[in-house]
């Protein structure tokens, strides 16, 4: 007989660590009771943990206000849209895939456009590091960890990029962004149109996308392109001060 192992309350998140020079961590529940709290506060200081994430589910009150009560500082809103892929769209015909030399420019581009997420929304992180967090993610994603990486062309510059993941039953936008000067020219749109087009031409059903709720322009710009608010979940941060 298989034994199922439980699931630690907390896990070490190394990648954002060394990123950051920061210790920090996650919890992986989305509901909070009394003793997880102090269990996991316990662990934080154990392990030197500076920064603990707590993405928590937004219909459970009794979370919520734990959280608050117990040092958790409310940081974003975390919204999961989705749609159906049966139905054909347009295919964003002037994307196109990226190439070598879109490179830097798509780093400029990430480094002044993801500004509603909750790492700028927490002081604690210094917007330098923000700032090139996206700057870092975006060339993850040309660099591999995407299945591909989608670019608008405008004026004969890369003016704007989408990342596509596939997963086995549904694909999903990683990071979407359109250079400040050139967005009002529906570029956005036509990156999503190509991302759903790609999508369906490797046969998954759904998409999904993940956004932040004060971005009101990327949940109208999805909502155009047919997607659904799916989830609801807060974001919350909770920081440890150490000894040195």
């Amino acid at each position: 007989m298989a034994i199922e192992m439980e699931t630690p309350l907390c896990e070490f998140l190394k990648w954002d660590s060394t990123f950051f020079g920061l210790r920090i961590a996650r919890l992986t529940t989305h509901c909070l009771t009394p003793a997880e709290v102090e269990s996991a506060g316990r662990w934080c200081i154990e392990n030197r943990i500076d920064c603990l994430y707590f993405l928590a589910a937004s219909d459970d009150g009794e979370t919520a206000l734990l959280a608050q009560r117990s040092g958790y500082e409310f940081v974003d809103v975390r919204l999961t849209l989705d749609c159906s892929l049966e139905i054909g769209r347009p295919d964003g015909s002037d994307v196109r895939l990226f190439r070598p030399s879109d490179a830097e420019p798509l780093r400029a581009i990430a480094r002044v456009s993801h500004r509603d997420s909750r790492f700028y929304f927490d002081p604690r992180f210094p917007r330098e590091r923000c700032d090139a967090l996206y700057a870092a993610w975006i060339e993850r994603s040309f660099s591999g960890w995407a299945d591909t990486v989608l670019v608008a062309d405008c004026g004969g510059e890369p003016a704007g990029y989408i990342s596509c993941h596939l997963h086995p039953a549904s694909g999903s936008i990683g990071l979407l962004a359109v250079a400040p000067e050139k967005q009002g020219k529906g570029l956005g749109r036509q990156l999503v149109a190509a991302a759903l087009a790609y999508f369906r031409s490797r046969g998954m059903p759904r998409a999904t996308v993940v956004t932040q709720g004060r971005n009101v322009g990327s949940q109208r710009l999805y909502q155009a392109c047919g997607f659904r608010t799916r989830t609801v979940q807060l974001w919350y941060h909770r920081w440890f001060e150490r000894e040195a």
